[in-house]
């Protein structure tokens, strides 16, 4: 029975120890197959090493983006082997503490299938997850989905950067939303309007009338940017896996 597997990488540029780790679906669909190499995080290196096997589905993720989300489709080409970035001391991650007679990183290879039609953000996600049943702009989706989404790990442990995909009804749900959209994409728009609004409110008429509508969605926008920080430095999203030697590989062959 094959397994589906949500993993992580970054599509905006950040360079580590002089190497860019970014790997977009852009990237990825220009390369085909890429080595996962760099995930230095130990429950995350068993999944490759002992769980996942060749034609395994993969929900390609953009992490550590303005808008995380689902970007693409690929399958599992090559099961466990041992990272082996992990010796290499120019690799954004090397490990010292690993050897090759006994290797503690593992890594798959991953083949490119398709993109997503449309990015299944997370914060599309985690709005269908408050649902009890699908919006009236979504006719595809059905409770079970909903149901689904909620429980997947991407809402619960945000932090791992690879992840099993339990419920075949999440990649399901995933793959109509890439096909066939149909929401509205600025969800996260809305909600930070509707939250300068009750702000604005909260103020009362007249401190709005001392400071000015500039002073008060200011004091709004301060306190959402500062949220938002916080997410980040919670590590909701963040991966632990980087694409330097991929990255290499890929401008060897253009």
């Amino acid at each position: 029975m094959t397994m589906s597997w949500l993993m992580k990488a970054e599509p905006d540029s950040r360079v580590v120890k002089g190497k860019d780790v970014k790997f977009s679906v852009d990237d990825f669909e220009r390369m085909k197959v890429s080595p996962w190499d760099g995930v230095r995080n130990p429950e995350a290196s068993r999944f490759m090493r002992e769980r996942m096997k060749m034609g395994d589905k993969v929900l390609f993720y953009h992490s550590n983006t303005k808008i995380p989300g689902i970007a693409g489709f690929a399958e599992i080409c090559k099961e466990g082997y041992p990272d082996y970035t992990a010796w290499d001391p120019s690799h954004p991650y090397f490990d010292p503490k690993t050897d090759k007679d006994k290797p503690k990183w593992y890594m798959v290879d991953i083949r490119f299938v398709s993109r997503a039609n449309h990015l299944v953000s997370l914060p599309l996600l985690k709005h269908l997850a408050t649902l009890p049943e699908p919006p009236s702009n979504l006719p595809y989706l059905k409770e079970q989905h909903l149901k689904a989404i909620k429980s997947m790990a991407l809402l619960t442990r945000g932090r791992l950067s690879v992840q099993p995909v339990d419920d075949p009804l999440v990649v399901e749900a995933v793959e109509l939303l890439a096909e066939k959209g149909g929401w509205d994409e600025d969800i996260d728009g809305a909600k930070k309007r509707n939250g300068k609004k009750r702000a604005a409110e909260a103020l009362g008429s007249e401190e709005a009338g001392d400071n000015g509508p500039e002073a008060a969605g200011a004091k709004t926008e301060s306190r959402d940017a500062g949220a938002k920080k916080k997410r980040r430095s919670n590590g909701a999203d963040t991966p632990t896996r980087s694409e330097g030697s991929r990255r290499s590989a890929r401008l060897k062959k253009e």
